[in-house]
């Protein structure tokens, strides 16, 4: 194994943009962790749609199990090359925190409603809420996560938007001189960012088969789940399927991650790089799947796309939560100091308030208040 820890970004972060004392028992990053897991929005994330709308079962995952899944990953990757663990849990813990209800079908009808007013994009709001919308300390708004923790989240899948934009979005803090904006992902926030990727393609394909979308058979039309289904059949004999898909996803997420692993270490080689710490200086992508893996990935997404996403049930359901959360904001649009505080409004666009209550809703408050307002 190659020893990549004088990559790994310093227990000594560059600082949060609101000064504290250091703890003396926790690094800045376990800090960051910490105050995630404690926050009201990633409590909320346990009622948030991953797929399946939150109300059709307990047993299909949600967006808090998929952040905890992601997590997992993430950190089996950062011990590997050596990284901040801590650094990439925050991230994969905290990537989806600005997610609406009905999941990314309730990003696509919120953002239309607020297409006059800067849009809507669940990166963006996750910094939103750990920047200005939680409310846990005396001396400043959001969490004061460290400067590192800031430019991974606002990076995740690169910014969307300029910067004027971010900043009637965000705030002026978010260009505070301790944020980078213009360099590429750190390390560990390229590794939460395809962390996410390998969680939701393969855990999805899980849900897919135990909510009967699709059978397993119908699997052999993906090249990677063909070869792990016809070598998983021969070593185990009359297995039954419910274990023979748990076997499936675990070999699948194996393969990603070696595969991962061999390919940033060919990436990092071919840049000689005349300094280790150059690397957080790269613009480009370097933790990424070789080519081949890459073709199979798309094949994945392809297959999830045509017999899950666009699934006949599933489409009934997100068309559903599509409705409600525009409904929401019509009525809401209304009358908004019924439902948002003076003080917010007197801060942000009334319609920025809408899209910040709206979002934070779990599935079943959507639904209820729809029914009520």
């Amino acid at each position: 194994m190659i020893n990549y820890s004088k990559l790994a970004i310093p227990i000594k972060s560059k600082g949060r943009i609101y000064k504290e004392n250091l703890s003396s028992i926790r690094s800045p990053y376990q800090r960051d962790r910490d105050r995630i897991i404690h926050s009201t929005a990633f409590r909320r994330l346990k009622h948030k749609t991953q797929v399946f709308i939150n109300t059709s079962s307990d047993h299909f995952r949600t967006r808090i199990t998929h952040s905890l899944e992601v997590s997992q990953i993430g950190r089996t990757l950062a011990r590997y090359f050596n990284l901040n663990e801590d650094l990439t849990e925050t991230l994969c813990l905290s990537h989806d925190l600005g997610h609406t209800p009905f999941g990314h079908a309730g990003e696509e009808v919120l953002n239309e409603c607020m297409s006059d007013h800067g849009g809507f994009d669940h990166n963006l709001q996750t910094v939103r809420i750990v920047m200005l919308l939680e409310k846990k300390y005396y001396s400043f708004n959001g969490l004061n996560l460290t400067s590192e923790t800031l430019e991974g989240l606002l990076k995740h899948n690169g910014l969307p938007v300029d910067k004027y934009t971010l900043v009637e979005i965000v705030g002026r803090e978010c260009l505070n001189k301790k944020i980078d904006l213009d360099n590429g992902l750190s390390f560990e926030a390229q590794i939460a960012a395809i962390s996410d990727d390998i969680a939701y393609n393969s855990h999805d394909l899980e849900d897919g088969l135990k909510a009967q979308l699709f059978k397993l058979e119908h699997l052999n039309e993906i090249t990677i789940i063909k070869n792990l289904y016809k070598s998983n059949k021969k070593k185990f004999k009359n297995i039954d399927q419910k274990t023979l898909i748990n076997i499936i996803t675990r070999n699948l997420i194996n393969v990603f991650v070696t595969d991962i692993i061999k390919e940033t270490q060919k990436n990092i080689k071919k840049l000689k790089l005349k300094k280790f710490q150059d690397l957080d200086k790269q613009k480009d992508i370097f933790v990424n799947f070789s080519k081949p893996i890459l073709q199979l990935d798309k094949e994945l997404k392809n297959f999830l796309k045509e017999k899950m996403y666009n699934n006949k049930i599933v489409k009934q359901n997100t068309d559903r939560g599509k409705k409600i959360i525009e409904n929401l904001f019509k009525k809401i649009k209304k009358k908004p100091l019924k439902y948002i505080k003076k003080e917010a409004l007197n801060l942000y666009s009334k319609e920025r308030c809408i899209a910040d209550f709206i979002a934070g809703m779990t599935d079943r408050y959507a639904i209820k208040l729809n029914k009520s307002i």
